[in-house]
């Protein structure tokens, strides 16, 4: 073998190579936040099922002023899942077929990815099987897409060194917030955005503040009023925040940064003034440091959606963790 001939056959060795392992990189998954692409033939989409997906997939957020759906939704027919689709975060699957199935596959396409396959003989079949597995789902969904925020914003980050002093806490904070407010075991964080602003608030108060019983949402009203008549106000006096008066907050306990919280949804409003706007609240129980230690975002976007400027809120809060 001459040298020319041996040199030509290395160029292509390692070309081949190259090649290939970039075919097997994972292509990266794409699209807005909380979309899903559902792919079912027209058939089955214009009928009960479409119908099933839609009110599940397409529910009212909770919390909202207005009423926006939980996911947006994009459809299209089997034939068609291939090139710009199979790219989509989330992928959910309906089809008929000879047997009934519920699959969840990881990165079948890009990542990161949530393909999920629902198949069954009959409609009822279909219809059942998303009925069982809808909560599990939604949940694997908002995961993925709080995940997905949180690396977006990790890519600019602001200087949080005054939240660790005040808190002994660490957060990811995304570029564009300021420090608008600082006190005593407070802190307030505020975005200027085209249709207004997202804030966020840090505080602590005594563990005894909320009480572990059926009053759970009174106490914590109780707290978020004390610190907006404290700290919140418009440009007139007696414009104090508090928590919207006709409609009753939504409470869940959950678990974040491994303790019980209390997680809280809802509007706000300046009392005598007309603004208002939706607020998360994330009550989190600190017995190690004797606390119940607060992180609220809340934003003001009048006649402009609210939904995914929430989702960016709750993705910061739960980057938390709280240090030793």
């Amino acid at each position: 073998m001459n040298k020319t001939h041996f040199l030509f056959l290395l160029f292509a060795f390692l070309f081949f190579s190259c090649n290939k392992k970039s075919d097997n990189l994972p292509r990266k998954a794409t699209g807005k936040i909380n979309t899903i692409s559902v792919i079912i033939d027209d058939q089955l989409w214009n009928g009960e099922i479409g119908d099933s997906i839609r009110n599940k997939f397409a529910s009212p957020v909770i919390g909202l002023p207005q009423e926006e759906p939980l996911f947006t939704i994009n459809q299209y027919p089997v034939k068609l899942m291939e090139g710009f689709m199979t790219d989509s975060r989330t992928i959910i699957v309906v089809k008929k077929d000879d047997k009934n199935k519920f699959e969840i596959k990881k990165n079948q396409y890009a990542s990161p990815q949530n393909v999920f396959h629902i198949s069954g003989k009959t409609n009822a079949d279909i219809l059942e099987i998303i009925e069982k597995h809808t909560p599990k789902i939604i949940q694997i969904i908002k995961d993925t897409e709080i995940a997905e925020n949180q690396r977006i914003s990790s890519q600019s980050l602001i200087n949080t060194q005054r939240i660790t002093n005040a808190f002994n806490i660490s957060l990811d904070v995304p570029s564009g917030y300021l420090y608008v407010l600082q006190k005593n075991k407070f802190i307030w964080l505020k975005k200027e955005i085209v249709s207004g602003n997202t804030s966020i608030l840090i505080y602590q108060v005594p563990i005894s503040s909320i009480k572990k019983d059926s009053n759970s949402i009174a106490s914590i009203i109780k707290m978020r009023d004390s610190i907006g008549d404290l700290y919140i106000r418009g440009t007139e006096s007696e414009t104090k925040m508090i928590t919207e008066e006709g409609y009753a907050p939504y409470l869940f306990k959950i678990k974040l940064d491994g303790k019980e919280t209390y997680e809280t949804k809802g509007t706000w409003e300046l009392k005598n003034e007309f603004m208002s706007g939706p607020f998360i609240n994330y009550a989190i129980v600190d017995e190690q440091h004797d606390r119940i230690l607060v992180l609220e975002g809340f934003c003001y976007s009048p006649s402009k959606e609210e939904r995914d400027l929430m989702h960016e809120l709750e993705s910061i809060i739960k980057s938390i963790s709280i240090l030793k």
